[in-house]
């Protein structure tokens, strides 16, 4: 793997991304169309993937950054309150959290921005949703808590070769009742990493695709 010490959100770390299929993504990068949908063939990539894709491959012929998605209030909030989220699990766990950068693979097609490292095994990833009802699921139904970012885990895990990965969900808000600080540890399951392999680089191909549209030449 390659690994590159830039700041999450600083320029570097946004060009270094510029064409990478990322683990952020890896969940629109596989989703397809269901039975339900009223257009398009039922395991055809589905609307967030196609444009993804387009974004992947207009951004490997740009050679830099061109996604125009702004940063939303919830967005800043989560990059605000992430030091807080590391040191509470510090506290709670006796771990030491090392701070990461971008972790791309050997030929810069997919990446993985970690969230930090735990001693030689482990990583964490760390969310700090605004929506209470996200917030409720979490604490009602936590074993279910990590469905929404499982792919995004398994893509770490991949990428970076660790073995576990500890889902942190961190919200001040539920401080008075005790439940700030959710923890739920994810253990490796090569089965599920090579299915989102083989998805990721069907996804890959389709993005290759895409490039080659913008790069033919005109008649």
């Amino acid at each position: 793997m390659i690994f590159l010490d830039y700041p999450q959100g600083s320029p570097e770390w946004l060009q270094a991304r510029a064409g990478v299929i990322t683990a952020s993504r890896f969940a629109d990068a596989r989703s397809r169309l269901t039975k339900t949908c009223k257009s398009g063939k039922p395991g055809d990539p589905s609307t967030a993937a196609t444009r993804y894709a387009w974004t992947v491959a207009m951004e490997r012929v740009a050679g830099k950054p061109v996604d125009s998605s702004f940063e939303t209030w919830q967005m800043r909030r989560g990059v605000d309150l992430e030091p807080s989220a590391r040191m509470a699990y510090e506290a709670r766990t006796g771990f030491m959290v090392q701070e990461s950068g971008l972790v791309l693979t050997d030929d810069s097609v997919f990446g993985y921005s970690t969230d930090g490292f735990v001693e030689d095994e482990g990583m964490v990833e760390i969310k700090c949703p605004a929506s209470c009802d996200k917030l409720g699921v979490i604490w009602g139904h936590p074993e279910e808590a990590e469905a929404e970012y499982i792919d995004q885990i398994n893509g770490g895990l991949w990428i970076t070769g660790r073995k576990w990965c500890d889902l942190i969900v961190y919200c001040p808000w539920l401080e008075p009742v005790g439940k700030e600080l959710f923890i739920k540890r994810i253990e490796r399951n090569d089965d599920a990493i090579d299915a989102l392999a083989e998805d990721m680089w069907q996804f890959h191909l389709l993005a290759t695709s895409y490039e080659q549209v913008f790069r033919e030449k005109v008649a």
